[in-house]
């Protein structure tokens, strides 16, 4: 996830749409929005409700889409908005299924192998675990786009195109909003084991925060927890004076965090719903980096579209950004409007 040479230059060239006038010149998970405990077992594909009449006229497609998210996660919630929105344009039949188990997420993928699915689209959080299932479903002739995390080995493991942020220059444009803060000592927390694009922020951050960057694991399936795991460990360094989230949900958390720990840390998250822009409108939220999940499942679905239709590749084999895009007091007001909306 290195910020120079080709990709660099893919990075120029490509990002899309980034709001509130800041671009990072240079994808969890999210890592994602809101980590919850699971309430059901893992999701086997379904077709979403009916949709309204296709505004094309070409062939009915059945498109899988499978990613590492629990169950209940918003922010997952507005990738499929996106998604269902393409769907119903391009006359697809959008099929949804998730597991952050990583091997039971490459079941899914096999599934819809075997359902002979006329499109794939997947999330390569942990990569090693999908690297296989990925390139099978490419040799049985079924195209791949991968969206929020993977965007290093995407093309490797044979995808089309790849529709996310880049994690590590994501997290510089956060450790550069740190330092406009004024902190010395921040905790990058990451609520997922494992996740190399969790991984990817803090290492960003660590790159371009002038103070010390210290990490954290505390478990986004158990919020309570989480928020606990910071609270100790802001009572145990009162030096910590800064607070990375890498999910709203977690930055929410981590706001009580602070309160309960008595302590006057500031804190930034990734992330955004309409929760996360009313926290940054009062200020208990210094900031949040958006990578714009409603573009990645849109364009995730009508890449597909354009590749059957005309063998149109978006962005040339190099990733299509959709952030980073920093959200603060001065430009919120601009978005609060589409977050309502759970476009943003």
């Amino acid at each position: 996830m290195k910020s120079t040479g080709p990709f660099a230059d893919a990075r120029r060239a490509l990002a899309v749409g980034v709001a509130g006038g800041f671009a990072v010149s240079a994808m969890a998970c999210s890592a994602g929005g809101a980590p919850s405990q699971p309430t059901q077992p893992p999701a086997v594909a379904q077709p979403n409700a009916p949709q309204p009449a296709a505004a094309v006229n070409t062939p009915r497609l059945r498109i899988s889409m499978i990613t590492h998210a629990p169950p209940g996660d918003a922010f997952w919630d507005i990738i499929q908005t996106g998604a269902k929105d393409a769907a119903a344009k391009d006359n697809v039949e959008f099929l949804y299924s998730g597991d952050e188990d990583a091997g039971r997420q490459a079941t899914l993928v096999q599934n819809a192998i075997d359902q002979k699915v006329d499109g794939i689209v997947v999330t390569l959080a942990k990569p090693d675990a999908l690297e296989g299932v990925v390139k099978r479903a490419v040799a049985a002739g079924i195209p791949v786009v991968s969206i929020n995390a993977g965007e290093d080995v995407s093309a490797q493991f044979g995808a089309l195109e790849h529709f996310g942020e880049p994690e590590e220059p994501a997290g510089e444009a956060a450790g550069q909003q740190l330092n406009k803060l004024g902190v010395k000592h921040a905790l990058c927390v990451e609520q997922v084991q494992g996740h190399v694009g969790l991984e990817a922020r803090c290492a960003g951050a660590t790159k371009t925060f002038q103070g010390q960057v210290e990490k954290l694991f505390a478990p986004g399936t158990n919020m309570p927890q989480f928020r606990s795991t910071i609270a100790s460990k802001l009572q145990a360094d009162k030096s910590i004076d800064a607070v990375l989230t890498l999910c709203s949900a977690c930055g929410l958390a981590a706001v009580q965090s602070v309160h309960d720990a008595g302590s006057t840390a500031k804190v930034g998250a990734f992330g955004l719903d309409k929760e996360t822009v009313a926290a940054i409108k009062n200020s208990s939220l210094e900031f949040s980096v958006d990578q714009q999940p409603y573009l990645q499942g849109y364009l995730a679905v009508d890449g597909l579209w354009l590749h059957k239709k005309m063998r149109g590749i978006i962005g040339g084999g190099q990733p299509v950004l959709t952030g980073p895009s920093i959200v603060t007091t001065e430009n919120v007001a601009g978005i609060e409007q589409f977050a309502n909306q759970g476009l943003r």
